[in-house]
């Protein structure tokens, strides 16, 4: 099953259902047109849920806390990845009331997020986003996780992590 959009290009093979779940269309099946954050892409498959969030930064190293000349620009850098962050959760979550809304939360989720950074930045980033989601059960009285695992990878890590299912990307103006 083949999903298009950002650039991205993925083959989701075993998929009993996979789209853009932040669909711009009104036309399609899709839309949701609620004034909530979307992750890119829903897939679904027989004993769980994916949800895929991309971006492309062209400058990554603004969000790199570990690379910087003064404190204002470490002060700078800080601000950025909280940002991303927890655009990143709220991503997440929105998406999350809105499949519980339509009964589509009865399988776990997995949350990947794949963004255009080295591998470090990555693992920073993932660290930050499963404290914050929480994964896991994050209280004795709940009775199911909104997320079952989170994943920060690159392309090259997805297509190792992930091998059925394949990504491609197209940066936007690339021939």
């Amino acid at each position: 099953m083949k999903v298009d959009t950002d650039g991205f290009s993925f083959d989701f093979t075993d998929a009993l259902d996979a789209f853009v779940f932040d669909e711009k269309d009104k036309t399609k099946t899709t839309f949701h047109g609620q004034p909530m954050k979307a992750v890119d892409i829903v897939a679904e498959f027989p004993d769980a849920y994916v949800f895929v969030e991309m971006k492309d930064f062209h400058d990554p190293a603004y969000y790199d806390t570990k690379d910087f000349n003064t404190e204002e620009e470490l002060k700078a850098k800080r601000s950025g990845f909280k940002w991303l962050k927890n655009y990143l959760k709220y991503k997440y979550r929105d998406s999350y009331l809105f499949r519980h809304a339509e009964h589509k939360v009865e399988k776990p989720i997995h949350y990947i997020c794949l963004l255009t950074f080295d591998n470090a930045l990555n693992t920073a980033m993932c660290k930050a986003l499963q404290k914050e989601l929480p994964v896991g059960p994050a209280s004795r009285r709940w009775k199911q996780e909104l997320v079952k695992s989170c994943a920060v990878v690159n392309v090259a890590r997805w297509n190792e992590n992930f091998p059925k299912w394949p990504v491609s990307y197209t940066p936007a103006g690339a021939v």
